[in-house]
């Protein structure tokens, strides 16, 4: 059985997020706004199986996939684009590549104690988020 990343999750980092916008096109009023917002992550694990939520109040976004089944993403909730999104297992991780306009996209998460990591890739730029576990 993979690890559990059910429960909701308030972020306490988030580095490096309006250099990895920057790359990704993303307008500056956008950027200033999306750089000062605290996010809270809600996953719903069931198997292999993710219902994801992302919520701040700017704007919310939900993504929800099967682990090594490709599907295509809008990524309206932060660039506006369609990618074909893979998110597979390595070791207790899940690695993400976003294929599209943008080279070297995707993501990462991890936990380590009651802290779930978000690392966040396109071209040369990543961001590294932390959200600490609150039920």
């Amino acid at each position: 059985m993979p690890v559990d990343y059910n429960g909701r999750w308030e972020m306490v980092t988030n580095d490096n997020f309006e250099e990895f916008m920057k790359a990704l096109d993303i307008d500056f009023a956008t950027r200033k706004i999306a750089v000062r917002l605290h996010q809270t992550k809600v996953i719903v694990q069931n198997g292999d199986k993710f219902e994801t939520k992302t919520l701040s109040t700017f704007r919310n976004y939900e993504v929800n996939f099967t682990v090594g089944e490709e599907f295509e993403e809008h990524t309206k909730g932060l660039d506006n684009r369609k990618v074909k999104t893979l998110v597979n297992w390595d070791g207790d991780k899940l690695v993400c590549v976003q294929k599209g306009e943008k080279e070297n996209r995707g993501w990462k998460h991890w936990i380590e104690g009651d802290m779930l990591h978000l690392e966040f890739t396109v071209l040369d730029k990543v961001c590294h988020q932390v959200f600490k576990k609150v039920q």
